[in-house]
């Protein structure tokens, strides 16, 4: 599935979740909503995969984890914010290039909208 195909269906999963759930719960909530909205769709993705960070050579588990890897292509992280910021999305590439992915969504979860609480990223 190409890039462009994938990102429109997790955006369409994530605004179903949205619609029904509304804004403001908890990212954990949001990310297992989507999890089971995505696997109805046929959509592959797993959650909380546990990414370590290799220092001088040597892999180190740092307990970070992203929040949904769909498809091994894409990441998308939730947050439940006012307003995303620019260390949100300094986060989102830094994590992009450490699990070796190119495409991520950064979701707000707390948006009224959806759609004004989304960004696509590529590297």
């Amino acid at each position: 599935m190409d890039a462009t195909d994938l990102t429109g269906r997790v955006i369409g999963a994530a605004i179903e979740v949205h619609q029904e759930l509304g804004p403001g719960l908890l990212e954990s909530i949001c990310a297992k909503c989507l999890f089971h909205e995505l696997t109805e769709r046929g959509v592959d993705c797993f959650v909380e995969v546990p990414l370590r960070v290799n220092y001088e050579g040597c892999p180190i588990d740092c307990g970070y984890r992203i929040d949904l890897m769909v498809e091994q292509e894409l990441i998308l992280e939730l947050k439940s914010v006012d307003a995303l910021q620019a260390v949100h999305h300094a986060q989102r590439l830094t994590c992009m290039k450490r699990a070796n992915t190119p495409t991520s969504l950064l979701s707000n979860c707390n948006a009224l909208l959806l759609k004004d609480g989304i960004k696509r990223f590529r590297l």
